[in-house]
C-alpha cells in the first residue's frame, strides 16, 4: 500500500469518522481542485490538503491523482466517493429524524425510491391524504433501478421502495399494488412498425432498440428467452422521458411501460403493446424489523389502507 512506510504516529481521533473531512473530500472531487473546494467551504487550502492527506494515510490508499492544475479521483477515490455520499446522507437523515422526535406535532422526512410507472397514483393519493392532516411531514422521492434502490434501502437511506420485480421476502416486508404495468414499443407514427396493432418478437430483430438496463436482465428474457441476445440495443437508459425524446428524433424504438411517454393524438409518437402480452407487477417494500419514526408509521397506515 502506498502509505505503508509512513512512520507518523497514528492520530488520537479517526479521520475517516470526521464527517467534516468527508465533506472536504467530496467537494474536492466535485470541483477537481483543492483550492477551489477550500474557498467554497470557507477553509484554508493548507488545512484541506492536510486533512485529505491524513485521510489517504489512514486508508492506506491514494485518493487523488494530482497535476499542477487539477486533481482527479483514483479507483480508490471513486470507491470512497460512493461510500462517503452514503455516509453523509445517512448522517443528515439521522439528524432530521431525531429533530422530529422533539416536535409536538407529527413531522419528519420520508424517503421513497422507485421505478417509473403510471401506477404510482396510489402513492400520490397517500401523500395528499397525509399532507392534509400532517403538513409538517416531508416526502422525498427518488428514482433508480431496483438493484441500487434495494442497496440503499438495506443501508437505511430509504424508508420505502416501490419496485417492479419480485424480492427476497426473507429480507423485506411488502404490499402488492393492485395494478400491473404493460410493456410495449414507443415509436414515431411514420415508422415501419407503427401500422401494426401489436408487436411480436420477430418484429424487433434488426431494429434499433432503446430499453432500460434492468429490463434487459429481468423483463425481456421472460418474453424473448435466449432471443434477447438477437436484439440490436441502440441505447440503454434510466429515464423513459429521455428515451421518448430519442424516439421522437428517430434514433430507435423505445421498449417501455405503457403510459410513461406522451403518445396522445397531438404527439408524433405512438404506443403498440407486445404480443404475447408482457406485464410486470409492482410492490411496496421495506426492511424487516425496521424502526419507523412517527411520520413513517403514519405513512405505513396510509399505505395499508390503500393497498390491503
Amino acid at each position: 500500500m502506498p502509505f505503508s512506510n509512513d512512520k507518523r504516529k497514528k492520530p488520537r481521533y479517526t479521520v475517516f469518522m470526521e464527517l467534516r473531512v468527508l465533506k472536504y473530500f467530496l467537494e474536492a472531487a466535485r470541483l477537481g481542485n483543492i483550492t477551489k473546494a477550500a474557498e467554497k467551504l470557507n477553509v484554508t487550502q493548507p488545512t484541506m490538503s492536510r486533512q485529505i492527506k491524513d485521510l489517504e494515510w489512514e486508508l492506506g490508499e491514494k485518493l487523488f491523482e494530482r497535476t499542477n492544475y487539477s486533481i482527479k479521483l483514483t479507483p480508490a477515490g471513486e470507491l470512497l466517493r460512493e461510500r462517503a455520499e452514503d455516509i453523509l446522507e445517512m448522517a443528515d437523515k439521522t439528524l432530521l429524524d431525531f429533530k422530529a422526535l422533539k416536535e409536538d406535532e407529527i413531522s419528519g422526512d420520508i424517503s421513497i425510491a422507485g421505478a417509473e410507472s403510471k401506477n404510482i397514483s396510489f402513492l400520490a393519493k397517500c401523500i395528499k391524504q397525509i399532507k392534509a392532516k400532517h403538513p409538517k411531514i416531508r416526502f422525498h422521492l427518488y428514482a433508480g433501478d431496483s438493484e441500487r434502490v434495494l442497496e440503499k434501502l438495506d443501508k437505511g437511506l430509504f424508508d420505502f421502495a416501490v419496485i417492479v420485480e419480485n424480492v427476497d421476502l426473507k429480507k423485506y416486508n411488502q404490499l402488492t399494488v393492485h395494478a400491473v404495468d404493460r410493456w410495449g414499443l414507443v415509436m414515431r407514427r411514420d415508422s415501419e412498425l407503427s401500422k401494426k396493432d401489436y408487436i411480436e418478437p420477430k418484429d424487433l430483430f434488426g431494429k434499433p432498440i432503446m430499453v432500460s438496463r434492468q429490463a434487459i436482465i429481468a423483463d425481456l428474457p421472460r418474453w424473448l428467452g435466449d432471443d434477447t441476445k438477437k436484439l440490436n440495443i441502440a441505447a440503454t437508459l434510466d429515464l423513459t422521458y429521455n428515451g421518448s425524446v430519442l424516439a421522437r428524433e428517430g434514433v430507435g424504438y423505445l421498449l417501455t411501460f405503457e403510459g410513461l411517454a406522451n403518445t396522445g393524438r397531438d404527439s408524433p409518437l405512438c404506443f403498440k403493446p407486445l404480443m404475447p402480452e408482457l406485464t410486470t407487477p409492482m410492490y411496496v417494500v421495506w426492511r424487516k424489523g425496521q424502526n419507523f419514526t412517527r411520520a413513517g408509521k403514519v405513512f405505513m397506515q396510509a399505505l395499508k389502507a390503500a393497498l390491503e
